[in-house]
């Protein structure tokens, strides 16, 4: 049986404007899908639509405002609510990594707010969607920080072992449904996330990355979740890992 064939469908992508969000936005334009990418920043966004052209709608939105997220079928043009698929990427772990009696509460529950309550939001309004239109599928972007805990970085990794849940669970609730729910966690992956979690000091996000052997990039990423959007229809690909040959796990 042939692949499922990514040309003409509309994909939902969360996070859009940096890292995996915009290597995955672009990888898509590039097969011919088109992409509503969703991101706080309007000014990237539109930078992307420039490059990026017809097939690429922005879509400001915080992913933790509950009646945007809620009301995004709805308020779509038209020409795009037939929505396919979409990739619940959105992600924060801003304040560095600390021990969590050295980290800032607010700063804690931000990372909870974005990474969980935004993507359980996110997942509600599709799988809804999903029903009344015959199926479709959620990609949520978890990590290796779901699976093996690291130190200094608590309320990410809670974070993280939450979408592996949350994935899990709706797999089982949509079962038999015709809505496909995967996940894929990579590793460690150099994109501008590390910056943002040093509060944009770029010399210590280039330190970071060179603790590591090696480390993912934001197209590796992209190209993994294209591979499981584009498995036949009668294939479930439920989770993927993904990690350096020589780096961290």
């Amino acid at each position: 049986m042939i692949g499922t064939e990514l040309k003409e469908r509309i994909i939902f992508v969360t996070g859009a404007s940096s890292g995996i969000g915009a290597s995955v936005s672009k990888m898509l334009v590039a097969r011919g899908a088109k992409v509503v990418g969703a991101a706080r920043s309007s000014k990237t966004l539109e930078s992307m639509a420039d490059t990026l052209g017809n097939n690429f709608l922005p879509w400001p939105m915080d992913v933790t405002d509950g009646a945007a997220v809620a009301n995004i079928p709805a308020t779509l043009p038209e020409a795009w609510q037939d929505i396919a698929a979409v990739i619940n990427n959105a992600g924060h772990d801003t304040g560095g990594r600390e021990r969590l009696d050295e980290c800032e509460p607010d700063e804690l529950a931000r990372i909870i707010e974005v990474n969980v309550i935004g993507m359980i939001r996110v997942a509600r309004t599709f799988a809804a969607h999903f029903l009344e239109h015959g199926g479709g599928d959620i990609v949520n972007v978890g990590s290796t920080s779901g699976h093996f805990a690291i130190s200094n970085d608590a309320a990410y990794v809670s974070s993280k072992f939450a979408i592996n849940g949350l994935t899990r669970a709706l797999r089982a609730d949509y079962e038999g449904c015709g809505i496909r729910v995967i996940e894929v966690s990579p590793g460690v992956v150099r994109t501008g996330f590390a910056q943002a979690r040093y509060h944009d000091d770029a010399k210590q996000a280039a330190l970071f990355y060179e603790r590591f052997p090696a480390v993912l990039e934001a197209d590796d990423v992209a190209r993994t979740i294209i591979f499981a959007l584009e498995q036949p229809p009668h294939v479930a690909i439920g989770e993927l890992l993904m990690f350096p040959v020589h780096g961290p796990r």
